[in-house]
C-alpha cells in the first residue's frame, strides 16, 4: 500500500522577537552571576540563553500537515472523513473564536502571535469535539488542501 504524498506542511514557529528575548534572558542570567566571578557569569549566560532557546524552540515546533488522508495537527491525527468543510477566519474572527466564542471541548492548536486561523467542524457523531481550531499563516491554502483531499 502506497501512501499519498504530503499535500500541506506548516510549522508554527515563534516570532524573531522571542529569540531576542531568549538572548536577553541569557544576558540577565549572566549578570545575576557576575558577583560570583567570570566563570559563573559565563555559565549563567550560556545556560540561561540555552534554556530560554529550548523553551522558544519547543513552543514553536507545532506542525500542521495534511497527509495520507489525515489532518495532523500538534499531537492529533484526525481522518479527513471525520471533518466538515474548513472555515477561513480572518484576524477578527480568529480572535473571537479563541476567546468569547471558544468551546472548551474544541481541539485547538493555538498560537496567539499568528492572527489568522481555520475552524473545521468535526462531523463524527462518536466524537464529542465540536470543531478543530488551527492557527495558520496560510488559512486559504490549508482550507483548499483540506477540500481537495
Amino acid at each position: 500500500m502506497q501512501l499519498s504524498a504530503e499535500t500541506y506542511d506548516e510549522r508554527l514557529t515563534a516570532p524573531r522577537s522571542w529569540w531576542v528575548i531568549a538572548g536577553l534572558i541569557g544576558i540577565a542570567c549572566g549578570l545575576m552571576l557576575l558577583p560570583l566571578g567570570a566563570v559563573p557569569m559565563l555559565g549563567g549566560l550560556i545556560g540561561g540563553a540555552a534554556l530560554a532557546a529550548v523553551a522558544v524552540s519547543s513552543y514553536g515546533s507545532a506542525r500542521i500537515r495534511v497527509v495520507a488522508g489525515s489532518l495532523v495537527a500538534g499531537d492529533a491525527r484526525i481522518p479527513l472523513t471525520a471533518l466538515g468543510e474548513a472555515e477561513v477566519l480572518d484576524a477578527a474572527e480568529a480572535r473571537a473564536w479563541r476567546s468569547h466564542r471558544a468551546d472548551p471541548r474544541a481541539f485547538m492548536v493555538l498560537r496567539s502571535y499568528i492572527p489568522t486561523a481555520v475552524r473545521i467542524p468535526v462531523t463524527d457523531p462518536e466524537d464529542p469535539t465540536p470543531y478543530v481550531y488551527l492557527s495558520t499563516r496560510n488559512p486559504e491554502q490549508l482550507a483548499s488542501k483540506l477540500a481537495q483531499s
